[in-house]
């Protein structure tokens, strides 16, 4: 497999460099997080606290600079974004109370999820685009993804060494844990460097338009509501809530169900490269619903399953559809606005998601624990099947140049 299509820029090497190397980060922290605040000696109400603070930031700080800094210099803004993400990881190993690590988290890119939901994301999409011909953006963006998730798997399963260096070296578990929080910092020199080497290609070459969304408004409106209508269906399954259930269910332990997880996650990650294909054939919106529907069904039919073999064959045959539509969506997305409005764009129809995915877990928790039957299942698969029709509904005639 060739990594960048045919024609891709130098650029596009970097941005897909940095995503991969923000992916081990956020794969790695995302594991590490509650062990450490625990280690701490915070109660799982104040953990809540500080994960809930941490996404909003995130959110409020990825909205602010897609609506307001589209006429900032890009490559400056992901060099200044870096610098945050290195103070974010120098403040969590240094500081140890509740309300400087709430602040810390507030204002930083710390990302409590293996998933990318930083202010990094949307900018890089807006960026990738132009790095590759219109016929070749969605095979990029299903390079991104790949890399993204194979990379974030990768830093979870270090997510053990810390604590098993520092067992070996005599150190206190919060000490072991602590140094992660160092790494992430390194991590943010590297990736700091590596966008010193874009060229000024990636900068817009017009003018920035006078609002941050025009003609494209009402259309990026319309996918930021459906995308937040998944996102909300995604939040009652979310891994955690699922490890809970087959747990409940079927009694399995954590390290099975963290190895069917990681398969999930390879499939998952494989899956966006054939997203390519049948979107070449189909067309990206055809591709969002007509492998998102299966992976939905396929997620309801696990509630029912009567053993944990069975149940763990459909959350896998899900997981070689259910982010197919990911690098299709983003295309997508990027192909129906203008340049100027891409940052923009960028951010609207991902904040929501990540802020509607935040409220679910609580009801699914609910229902697990008045009942062993996967109720979260049947209600986020339905959920999630009710937004691929309304996208098929109105946009199936919506469509990208390349498709014209």
């Amino acid at each position: 497999m060739q990594l960048l299509p045919k024609g891709a820029t130098h650029d596009a090497t970097v941005l897909l460099e940095t995503r991969g190397i923000r992916a081990f980060g956020d794969g790695l922290i995302s594991v590490v997080l509650s062990a450490y605040l625990v280690a701490l000696g915070f109660s799982s109400a104040r953990i809540g606290i500080l994960v809930s603070v941490t996404l909003l930031g995130s959110a409020a700080l990825t909205l602010i600079v897609g609506l307001r800094a589209n006429a900032y210099p890009r490559r400056r803004l992901l060099r200044l974004v870096s610098l945050l993400m290195l103070t974010t990881g120098i403040g969590f190993a240094v500081f140890t109370g509740f309300w400087w690590l709430a602040l810390v988290g507030m204002i930083g890119t710390l990302n409590p999820s293996s998933g990318d939901v930083s202010v990094f994301l949307p900018t890089e999409q807006a960026l990738l685009p132009a790095t590759v011909s219109d016929a070749d953006r969605t095979a990029l963006f299903a390079r991104y993804a790949l890399i993204g998730s194979l990379l974030a798997a990768f830093g979870s399963l270090c997510a053990g060494v810390p604590e098993w260096l520092g067992e070996r070296w005599g150190w206190t578990s919060a000490a072991s844990l602590r140094m992660t929080f160092v790494l992430y910092a390194c991590l943010a020199l590297i990736v700091f460097m590596r966008y010193r080497s874009l060229s000024s290609d990636v900068e817009p070459t017009n003018l920035a338009p006078s609002t941050p969304l025009g003609p494209s408004k009402s259309v990026v409106y319309r996918l930021a509501v459906l995308f937040s209508l998944d996102a909300f269906g995604g939040g009652f399954v979310i891994t955690a809530m699922l490890v809970l259930w087959l747990h409940n269910r079927f009694d399995l332990s954590v390290a099975v169900s963290g190895a069917v997880f990681f398969w999930a996650g390879v499939f998952s990650a494989f899956s966006a490269l054939v997203a390519v294909r049948v979107a070449k054939r189909i067309g990206l919106v055809r591709t969002m619903v007509f492998t998102h529907l299966p992976a939905n069904g396929f997620l309801i039919l696990t509630a029912f399953m009567p053993n944990a073999p069975l149940a763990i064959a459909c959350l896998l045959a899900r997981s070689a559809l259910s982010q197919m539509d990911v690098p299709a969506r983003t295309s997508y997305v990027m192909a129906v606005v203008s340049p100027e409005e891409r940052p923009a764009a960028a951010s609207v129809t991902n904040v929501p998601r990540s802020l509607a995915a935040a409220l679910p877990p609580f009801v699914a928790g609910w229902l697990l624990h008045l009942t062993t039957f996967g109720w979260p299942l049947v209600i986020g698969g339905g959920v999630k099947a009710i937004y691929d029709l309304l996208l098929l509904q109105q946009f199936r005639d919506h469509r990208p140049p390349e498709e014209m």
